[in-house]
C-alpha cells in the first residue's frame, strides 16, 4: 500500500505540472478527508496567493531551507516533522538535539519523487525556489497530490519586510499546528533581544553600510525590501542601497564608490570564504577610495541570519556589536 501511494502521488504531481501551467492560485480544503476537525480547527490561512484550510494540525510536515526549519524547531514542532532539508549552516545549538531526530530528505532540494516518498501532509518552504514548478514541486502540483504548502512571507511582501512580519510568520506557523501560545513565548524572547540592543544604541549616529553578498562584475547586495534592510537599521546602520526595490539586487562597484560606505557587511555562506571576499574587495580598483575599504572596516553575518526567521534578532545584535562596539563595552 505504501509503495502504491507513493507511485500515485508522484504521478499526480507529474500530471499537474504538465497540465496546470501557470493557472490561478489554488485553494486547498482538507474537508475531503472526511474525519472531523480537531479542537480549534478548521483554520484557514492565506499565504502568498494560496488559501489553505486545515482541518487538523499537520503531522508529517517537511521543512525546506534553514529558516523554515528553525521556525518549526523554535516552536517545538519536531514531533510533527517527518523530514527536513537544505541547510546553509549548522542549526542553532539549542535546536540541535531536536534536529538530529528528524530525517534529512536531501542536502539541498529533493526531487519531487523523494519529497513525496516521505508522505508529507505539509511542505513548508523558506524560499520560493522550494516550490519550483519545473522540478515538479510547484504548489499547485503538491496540492493536487494532497499535500499542503506554506511559503515564508518574505517571499511575497507587499512592502518592506519588518520585524512585525517575523512575528506574523512565527504566529502563522504556530496557528497551523494549533500551538499559538508557543508563538507568543518565542516572539517575546526574540523581542527581548531587540529591545536590549535598541536600549544600547539610543542616539547613535547611523553608520553607512554596503552589503556584499557576491559578484565580481557587479555587486549583489541587500535592497530595501528584505529583512536584511531592517537588520541594518535596527543595528544602527543605514543601508546605502535601500532604494533598490527588492530584497537583493545588482549594483555597480562604481555606484558603491559614489555612496562611500563606512562599513562593508559581508554575507557568509556557501563555498567562498569570507577572507576571499575581503581580498577581492580590497583589490578592486573601483573601491580604492571608499572609506570602508581604506580603513578595512568589515562586518560579517551568516546569510541564514538575514532571512525572515528566528535568527534575525541575533543578527541585529551581532551587527550592532561589530559596527558600534563602543556601545557594548
Amino acid at each position: 500500500m505504501r509503495k502504491m501511494r507513493r507511485y500515485t502521488l508522484v504521478s499526480v504531481v507529474a500530471a499537474v505540472f504538465l497540465a496546470a501551467g501557470c493557472g490561478g492560485a489554488p485553494r486547498v480544503d482538507t474537508s475531503a478527508a472526511k474525519a472531523p476537525a480537531a479542537a480549534g480547527f478548521p483554520v484557514t490561512i492565506s499565504n502568498c496567493g494560496v488559501e489553505t484550510t486545515y482541518q487538523r494540525p499537520p503531522r508529517r510536515a517537511v521543512s525546506l531551507n534553514q529558516h523554515a526549519t528553525e521556525v518549526m524547531l523554535a516552536l517545538g514542532l519536531e514531533k510533527s516533522m517527518v523530514a527536513t532539508g537544505y541547510l546553509d549552516d549548522r542549526v542553532l545549538p539549542e535546536y540541535q538535539a531536536a534536529y538530529d531526530r528528524i530525517k534529512v530528505v536531501s542536502k539541498e532540494y529533493p526531487s519531487a519523487e523523494a519529497l513525496l516518498a516521505v508522505e508529507p501532509d505539509l511542505v513548508y518552504g523558506g524560499f520560493a525556489t522550494t516550490f519550483d514548478e519545473k522540478e515538479g514541486r510547484g504548489r499547485a502540483a503538491l496540492v493536487k497530490a494532497g499535500v499542503h504548502t506554506h511559503l515564508n512571507i518574505e517571499e511575497c511582501p507587499e512592502g518592506p519586510v519588518t520585524m512585525e512580519m517575523m512575528d506574523e510568520e512565527i504566529r502563522t506557523v504556530a496557528k497551523i499546528f494549533g500551538v499559538p501560545d508557543r508563538a507568543e513565548e518565542v516572539v517575546k524572547k526574540l523581542h527581548g533581544t531587540l529591545d536590549s540592543v535598541g536600549g544600547r544604541l539610543g542616539g547613535v549616529p547611523a553608520t553607512k553600510v554596503f552589503v556584499y553578498d557576491s559578484g565580481d562584475k557587479t555587486a549583489f547586495t541587500a535592497g530595501g525590501r528584505g529583512i536584511g534592510n531592517e537588520v541594518i537599521k535596527r543595528a544602527g546602520g543605514e543601508n546605502l542601497f535601500a532604494d533598490v526595490p527588492k530584497a537583493f539586487g545588482d549594483v555597480s562597484f562604481e555606484q558603491v564608490a559614489e555612496r562611500a560606505p563606512e562599513v562593508v557587511v559581508i554575507y557568509d555562506y556557501g563555498d567562498q570564504p569570507v577572507e576571499d571576499k575581503k581580498k577581492f574587495l580590497l583589490a578592486n580598483p573601483a573601491l580604492k577610495d571608499v572609506p570602508a575599504i581604506k580603513e578595512q572596516r568589515f562586518a560579517v553575518l551568516p546569510l541564514s541570519s538575514v532571512v525572515l526567521g528566528v535568527r534575525v534578532p541575533g543578527a541585529v545584535e551581532s551587527l550592532a556589536r561589530q559596527i558600534h562596539p563602543d556601545r557594548f563595552r
